[in-house]
């Protein structure tokens, strides 16, 4: 198995669609994949499994009861929090290899704490359209993810 080149957290996903999209682009990025409860589907679901294909069997995946078990377990060096509600752009960050890129919910978002808790570590992604609101959250996780690596892995 190949090093974690970053650390994805969900935060209460609620499709199972969009989290096997994004356990495949975990798959196909060395990427671990943290889902934290409550999550909105079954991890044996149908959905989860076909958006996931065969990769899902592949994929390097921790699931947590809640937020504090999150943090007990990995002490991460390195959270960044991706929401709309923030004005500083993903592309301002400098990734390193083993960050963590946590990602609330398709519904509302991340936890209302978190806005307060971790508000300086909160980015969004630019996001240019007259009725822009949000991205699919499969997108939005590919799109960071893509950039962390770009600068961390593929520009050497």
């Amino acid at each position: 198995m190949n090093p974690v080149s970053f650390n994805i957290v969900l935060v209460a996903p609620e499709i199972p669609q969009n989290t096997g999209a994004i356990g495949r682009l975990c798959v196909n990025t060395g990427a671990k994949l943290h889902l934290v409860k409550p999550l909105g589907f079954s991890l044996d679901e149908t959905h989860l499994r076909r958006a996931g294909m065969d990769y899902w069997q592949h994929l390097t995946l921790a699931v947590y009861e809640n937020w504090q078990e999150f943090l007990s377990q990995n002490q991460p060096e390195q959270l960044y929090f991706c929401s709309t509600k923030s004005k500083q752009s993903v592309y301002q960050l400098r990734f390193k290899i083993g960050d963590y890129l946590v990602f609330g919910n398709e519904g509302k978002g991340l936890p209302s704490a978190f806005y307060t808790d971790y508000e300086q570590y909160l980015y969004s992604i630019p996001m240019t359209g007259a009725h822009a609101r949000s991205l699919n959250l499969a997108n939005a996780v590919a799109i960071v993810l893509y950039e962390a690596m770009r600068q961390a892995c593929f520009a050497k």
